[in-house]
């Protein structure tokens, strides 16, 4: 029985990064064996195990056969036959192929160090097309490490663009697709998550809905460059949420179809925040000094006076879609927020009013407020 460390671990080591989690694999063992050692079944369908102390993911080694579509579509074989190469050899890329034991030495079959020196994203064997999520996986790594130069190999883009083509892609979980954007979306450079996906054709099969903003939408403010990519850019700037990154490369394809992200199981609040963006476009970049009851409808609608936060993901998500005079519109507002929520159901609890007399009191001194930092 050996085991080694493998996968991002090893790979973020080497690039000095830190090292968020650790992965193992055991070489020459069985599950009875690792069950016999204190460690816990992880996963019902894979021989996945938990380590008794620390609660890290030890696998077995093992081999997979194609056989049948989609990234389900596979026969595993995790006897203690299996060796450390052959488990390498059916990952995705050479970077997250490389193994290191327990004196610190490496093992690298593939020359994923090699590739990490060019930076390059290099598959392994051309059984990379078999499994439809490693092409998203493809897509995630040049977001995560595009920061360094990293580049998907032109061998491996090729192949990206056969699997789209191949119709594997149909075969994929709405779920799997959204947790891979989601990932994409908290890298250093999430746009480029998406430019690999259109330049290999992976849109129409996978986001239909940002196929037309990509192809016909100028970009605003930055040149030449596509509207939803030059958003995204702007919002990576501004936020590191991935709700607000989420919504700005949506945006125009949210307003021409609505119904886009009936497929994904988005989380509410990208969802909300998407939906709230485009019903308050028009409000939020409208000429707002002199009209302190609209600035004090958008405050309510946004639910900023009970969650302020809401308000600066709306003004982020704002200045990454429409640039233009979004500047001002953020410091209105700002004052704004601050000077209703200073009138407060409190303050007035002396006056004798309540229920709606007293909802209808606090709107007109909230409104009062306003207009006197708006310059109404």
């Amino acid at each position: 029985m050996k085991i080694y460390l493998v996968g991002g671990a090893v790979r973020d080591r080497l690039l000095g990064l830190e090292v968020k989690e650790r992965d193992w694999v055991v070489v020459g063992s069985c599950e009875g064996e690792m069950l016999e050692r204190g460690y816990l079944r992880a996963d019902a369908t894979f021989p996945v195990f938990l380590h008794p102390s620390s609660g890290e993911e030890y696998a077995l080694a093992r081999r997979e056969t194609k056989t049948g579509p989609g990234y389900k579509g596979f026969r595993v074989d995790a006897a203690a036959d299996v060796t450390l190469e052959e488990d390498l050899r059916r990952r995705d890329l050479t970077i997250n192929a490389i193994a290191e034991d327990d004196q610190g030495r490496l093992v690298d079959p593939f020359d994923g160090c090699g590739d990490l020196r060019a930076g390059r994203l290099h598959h392994i064997t051309p059984a990379f097309s078999e499994d439809p999520v490693r092409l998203l996986r493809a897509a995630r790594f040049e977001a995560t490490l595009g920061r360094w130069g990293f580049f998907i190999a032109q061998a491996t883009h090729a192949l990206l663009k056969e699997m789209a083509a191949s119709g594997e892609l149909e075969t994929l979980m709405p779920q799997r697709l959204w947790r891979e954007m989601r990932l994409a979306l908290l890298a250093d450079q999430p746009w480029r998550f998406f430019e690999v996906l259109d330049q290999c054709n992976a849109l129409r099969p996978l986001l239909p809905a940002l196929v037309e903003p990509l192809q016909q939408l100028p970009g605003r403010s930055l040149g030449d460059e596509r509207a939803p990519l030059a958003a995204l850019k702007r919002a990576a700037v501004l936020s590191a949420d991935p709700a607000v990154r989420f919504a700005a490369v949506m945006f125009d394809a949210w307003r021409t179809h609505p119904g886009c992200l009936d497929r994904l199981p988005v989380e509410r609040e990208p969802h909300d925040l998407l939906a709230l963006g485009a019903r308050l476009e028009d409000a939020l970049r409208a000429p707002l000094e002199g009209d302190a009851g609209r600035v004090l409808a958008v405050l309510e609608q946004s639910r900023a006076l009970q969650r302020p936060e809401r308000l600066q993901a709306l003004l982020q998500l704002l200045s990454a879609v429409r640039p233009e005079g979004a500047r001002r519109a953020v410091a209105l507002y700002s004052r704004a927020l601050e000077a209703a929520a200073a009138v407060t159901a409190r303050s007035l609890s002396g006056g004798g009013l309540r229920g709606a007399a007293l909802g209808a009191e606090l709107r007109r001194l909230r409104a009062a407020a306003v207009a006197r930092v708006i310059g109404a």
